[in-house]
């Protein structure tokens, strides 16, 4: 009985000693608020700059290479004589020919003179008119021949490289240099199917702010600005792309056929809704963010993304500015909990994001 007795009091203290349970801490997280900005989008396109006209200068007849008139590199004008070909078989034949239409003109001459005397009849001068006039085509054919001994610059431009030397033979047809003119150069890039849609659709906004810039090789930006020139027929079925062009201008003739460089087209969004992407979690390919309401009660609430940068997203729809969302925190919190939380201003937030750097 006295054991019993003594038994009972221990589990009376000890229930005196047990402390209450206490309740479940409350999270502390980090809040922002979306900002509303205008924010420049930047997409970047390997590219390859060829000259607006870039041809090969050919030999127009066979003979030997007499003289070349200018130097590689040289800037040249449309017209300028560039290589001559030994002229002297083609000379030769040139002359002849003049001699022989020179004679025709007297026999001519000497027939109508005839015929206004009655000596001969009508028929005869149109045979001789004939001949002259075959004589004449001949004549013609010569001097084009000739003439494609001296092979001149067809527009104005640089020459590139030569292909023959002084004294070498030449064929008909052979490539003795490269022509490029620079006044222009067009920039062929490829464009994925989704970018050409938004490019297209933004074609229809008379308010659209794009800008295209080229970078170079040495990462400066090209003191010109361009513009979209042409888009190809199709695409490729093999990486789904389509080449665009961009045409820049070129007055101080920086750039030359054959470069690369990287195209930037820039966009303007207008007074966008943004948040930084570490905000935003995933559910089913839906996208969600965590709002904090007026009694500090987590909300779930989805949203719909316009447009997607490096580290910001532009909400179409879903937040506005007065909104506060979970910056830092949101793993550790559900719909509904009661949380405390420490507020971050968007400036603070976003002053490291990639978007606010050019």
């Amino acid at each position: 009985m006295i054991a019993l007795l003594i038994l009972f009091l221990g589990v009376v203290a000890g229930c005196e000693k047990r402390e209450p349970r206490a309740h479940a801490p409350h999270h502390t997280i980090v809040v922002t608020t979306p900002v509303q900005d205008d924010v420049t989008s930047i997409q970047q396109y390997v590219c390859q700059i060829r000259s607006c006209r870039h041809i090969d200068m050919r030999a127009l007849e066979s003979g030997y290479l007499e003289k070349i008139q200018v130097s590689e590199g040289q800037q040249v004008a449309e017209g300028d004589l560039v290589f001559q070909i030994l002229p002297t078989l083609f000379q030769a034949r040139y002359e002849t020919d003049v001699a022989e239409v020179a004679q025709v003109q007297i026999e001519l001459d000497n027939t109508i003179r005839l015929f206004e005397k009655n000596v001969v009849v009508e028929r005869e001068v149109a045979l001789i008119r004939a001949k002259l006039a075959k004589a004449k085509a001949k004549l013609d054919l010569s001097k084009a021949e000739l003439n494609f001994t001296s092979v001149r610059a067809p527009f104005s431009g640089i020459i590139d490289r030569f292909q023959k030397q002084q004294g070498s033979f030449v064929d008909e047809a052979d490539v003795l240099t490269t022509l490029s003119d620079n006044s222009t150069v067009w920039v062929y890039f490829n464009v994925p199917e989704k970018a050409y849609l938004e490019y297209m659709a933004d074609m229809q906004n008379p308010k659209d702010q794009r800008k295209i810039e080229l970078k170079l090789a040495n990462g400066s930006k090209f003191d010109q600005v361009g513009k979209i020139g042409a888009i190809e027929a199709e695409f490729n079925n093999q990486t789904g792309n389509i080449p665009f062009r961009a045409d820049f201008p070129n007055p101080n003739r920086l750039l030359r056929h054959g470069q690369t460089g990287t195209i930037l087209i820039s966009t303007v969004h207008p007074n966008s809704i943004v948040i930084p992407q570490r905000a935003v979690f995933e559910i089913l390919s839906k996208r969600y963010v965590y709002v904090v309401d007026e009694n500090n009660i987590i909300r779930q609430r989805e949203i719909v993304v316009e447009s997607e940068l490096d580290d910001i997203y532009l909400i179409q729809d879903g937040l506005d500015v007065n909104d506060k969302i979970v910056l830092e925190g949101t793993r550790q919190v559900r719909d509904g909990d009661e949380v405390e939380f420490e507020y971050r201003a968007p400036s603070t937030v976003l002053v490291d994001l990639k978007y606010h750097a050019e």
